[in-house]
């Protein structure tokens, strides 16, 4: 006999709906919507999150599903928002009774009444994410009329004109461009038009939640297409104008792109799935139009280029809230991706230098300066990556980078020269360790460490 094929994880959560809410007021008035109806008619995987839009009280229904024994955790609630989330078997469940908006000129948090399904779905932001789906019956339901029709033509298009949309929530303009570039959907006539006209509104969203909607963008393969249409529209100027002085910047003789092209030239040859080499890419020469100068010979320069970005990436990060490791991680990959020079070979020094300074992040930056290569002219000699690999790979087994220190440590070095602490035991500290760097002092050797004592006093003492 044959056996029934496993139901998909989003029919399964269908189910229990369906099961624990069948002969209550809940059942003809409950509907799965946005991302989980949408993604499987257009074919593509299940979302992990399924939103429910209740007729009726969202707080109790998954109160109800916490009562019934149906998640190990009660729901957390948003009684103002009339919104509940709970996990079951895994996925999470985002409950909201059906509702209208109302937003102030100064503020993206709306008040909201209950509502009818039609009113909900035209409070939505585009006309595929306001398509129900039945909890009881399975059936797909459309308010809009349209919704359906733009899925299949691949449209995007807000249920109510879109400048009172993105009026009312701007975030609502991002989220326009990173669905367009990641589902392969048309703009409808007028919808671009209205982000232009309603760009300055983005001034009142929060940048966590700017950030949350980038990282979103930066994580699928159009990225460059999105930061295209961020600056076509001015929506980032809105948050990080300092890109868009990229544009028309002239990079000379070994380039064929100007700066903000080859930006995204060098953002495509990144790995979408690596958040913080994404951002570096975006970032490595943010500071062109600071530092651009032409010798009397007409050579374009960056001079410093790579150090003065470091700090502006820094600074335009922390603009929109992003995470001490994160900011720590991309500014250093910034400052440093000039590092190697091409067509020269890597010496042991220069490697262990590059261990010590780059550390855990060594990796991304050997990638993120092969996709700075890949964004040159066809032809411009670039460092050969895998070459300096491979020499990174034979001195790190011989010196990891826990090695690469002084072998005596700051009270030791007091105690030798009667010195007290200051910057002078610093730089007896760096003398000896660069002397490991050269080879000149082997890990770890103590003795021949104080040895070296005497010279490394004379060192420290002259002029910095």
């Amino acid at each position: 006999m044959k056996r029934s094929p496993e139901p998909s994880p989003l029919e399964a959560i269908r189910s229990r709906l369906a099961a624990c809410f069948a002969s209550t007021d809940f059942e003809g008035a409950m509907w799965l919507v946005g991302g989980c109806v949408r993604d499987p008619l257009l074919g593509r995987p299940e979302p992990p999150d399924v939103d429910v839009a209740v007729l009726g009280s969202a707080l109790e229904a998954a109160q109800a599903m916490w009562e019934r024994g149906l998640a190990k955790y009660p729901p957390v609630q948003y009684p103002r928002f009339g919104t509940a989330r709970i996990e079951v078997e895994g996925v999470t469940i985002e409950f909201a009774s059906t509702r209208a908006e109302s937003y102030s000129e100064d503020s993206r948090k709306p008040e909201v009444r209950p509502a009818t399904l039609e009113e909900d779905a035209r409070r939505r932001d585009f006309t595929v994410n306001a398509l129900f789906r039945d909890v009881f019956s399975g059936e797909l339901v459309d308010p809009t009329g349209v919704g359906l029709a733009d899925l299949n033509a691949r449209v995007l298009r807000t249920p109510t004109d879109p400048e009172l949309t993105f009026s009312d929530d701007p975030l609502r303009m991002l989220r326009a461009i990173r669905f367009r570039w990641s589902l392969v959907f048309e703009p409808a006539p007028g919808l671009y038009e209205a982000i232009v006209a309603s760009a300055p509104r983005l001034q009142i969203i929060s940048g966590e939640r700017i950030q949350e909607e980038l990282l979103k963008m930066l994580a699928i393969p159009a990225a460059s297409q999105c930061l295209e249409d961020l600056r076509q529209t001015g929506l980032l100027g809105q948050f990080w104008s300092e890109f868009c002085a990229l544009s028309g910047v002239e990079q000379g003789d070994y380039h064929h792109l100007d700066a903000w092209e080859h930006t995204l030239a060098v953002l495509d040859a990144t790995d979408p799935g690596d958040p913080i080499l994404r951002l570096a890419a975006l970032f490595h020469d943010i500071a062109k139009p600071q530092t651009r100068t032409v010798e009397p010979d007409g050579r374009v320069r960056f001079l410093g280029h790579e150090t003065v970005g470091a700090e502006m990436a820094r600074a335009m990060l922390r603009r929109l809230k992003f995470s001490n490791e994160v900011v720590d991680a991309v500014s250093l990959l910034v400052r440093h991706h000039m590092r190697l020079a091409p067509g020269r070979t890597l010496s042991q020094p220069a490697a262990r230098r590059l261990i010590r300074d780059i550390g855990d992040e060594l990796e991304r930056l050997l990638d993120l300066i092969e996709a700075d290569r890949k964004g040159h002219k066809p032809g411009v000699a670039g460092v050969d990556v895998e070459e300096v690999r491979a020499a990174v790979e034979r001195v790190a087994r011989e010196t990891p980078r826990e090695k690469i220190v002084s072998p005596l440590d700051g009270e030791k070095i007091m105690q030798l020269t009667g010195l007290t602490e200051g910057p002078s035991v610093g730089r007896i500290k760096l003398y000896l360790e660069e002397a490991v760097i050269e080879g000149r002092l082997a890990p770890g050797d103590e003795s021949a460490a104080e040895q070296m004592i005497p010279d490394a006093l004379k060192w420290a003492q002259k002029e910095p």
